[in-house]
């Protein structure tokens, strides 16, 4: 495991990895900030798109609610649209999610898609637990009818996964349906905590694999909170593509516990007929200002959009 990061490489990200004992600041997702990220995102796709391609991006979080979902749901428009790989659109309505919508798309990104601890249902807490809030076009409808709407939704994203749809979820989108075992399963894994924000180094699983080529074999250090995963994380169902050095860690109290294994942060896998791409990083949006992350994560949706191919069998445990 790579433990030192050059000095090239570190004066490299400086404008991008704060001074030590500092967090970045939240910033707006203003136009000059877009064209900062335009400027770096890839002009040219991985692969060639296999035909037109449509992307939804689902942004609405129902708990914790990360500030750079906004700067998430950009960064995806901004590099489908610059390198004519997809068309991705935007939206916080948990319709888009009725099977017949869903058809109209060929891959689904969940953005930071944080529901509220309760139950960690975005679906129920639009319709039930949270409908004064996000769902009062839904309040004359009668409680069971709400419940069986909330559960049908869920069962339409996991049947548009299986039957051969793309999933991918962004830093806290791995927080959708959490506590469900069946979309753990779907995900790779679902979020346990993170430490406080610090600078995280992530490696490279195997530098020749197409989707980390953006790294050119070298590790990739930014500031970030560093996530750690449990439930279906623990089968290594899923081909990891960056693993965490937890050796360069502040220490914390459930330090041993997230050394007990390899860290993964980001991976591909697959979902009966359909493609999944999880990736953790980044909480914060200075990070997609990053060249080689902008290109990983165009690669990543590809993958899951079916339009690149590459190795994705899982490890296992």
């Amino acid at each position: 495991m790579i433990k030192i990061v050059s000095l090239t490489l570190m004066v490299a990200m400086a404008a991008a990895v704060p001074v030590k004992g500092q967090s970045l600041k939240a910033i707006e997702c203003s136009s000059d900030w877009q064209a900062k990220v335009r400027a770096a995102a890839p002009a040219e796709a991985p692969a060639k798109p296999g035909m037109e391609r449509k992307v939804l991006v689902f942004s609405l979080a129902t708990g914790f609610k990360h500030w750079c979902i906004p700067h998430t749901e950009a960064v995806v428009k901004l590099l489908g649209e610059k390198s004519g790989a997809f068309e991705a659109i935007g939206t916080v309505d948990i319709e888009s999610f009725k099977a017949e919508n869903l058809a109209k798309y060929d891959a689904v990104v969940l953005n930071n898609v944080c529901p509220d601890r309760k139950e960690r249902d975005v679906f129920r807490d639009v319709l039930i637990h949270k409908i004064d809030e996000y769902g009062a076009k839904y309040k004359s409808l009668p409680l069971a009818e709400r419940e069986a709407l909330a559960k049908q939704l869920y069962r339409n994203l996991v049947n548009y996964v299986a039957d051969g749809g793309g999933l991918v979820a962004l830093h806290g989108g791995i927080a959708s349906f959490m506590y469900s075992d069946e979309f753990s399963d779907v995900l790779g894994g679902s979020f346990a905590f993170h430490p406080p924000q610090q600078d995280v180094t992530l490696n490279l699983v195997d530098p020749k694999h197409p989707l980390v080529r953006p790294f050119g074999g070298k590790p990739f250090v930014h500031y970030d909170e560093p996530y750690v995963f449990a439930r279906a994380y623990e089968k290594f169902n899923f081909h990891p593509l960056l693993e965490m050095d937890t050796s360069t860690l502040k220490p914390h109290k459930r330090l041993e516990e997230i050394c007990s294994m390899p860290r993964y942060v980001s991976w591909v896998k697959r979902h009966g007929k359909g493609r999944v791409f999880y990736c953790s990083p980044s909480h914060n949006a200075q990070s997609h200002e990053r060249p080689e992350l902008l290109a990983y994560i165009l690669g990543g949706i590809q993958y899951a959009l079916g339009d690149l191919d590459c190795v994705d069998e899982p490890i296992k445990k």
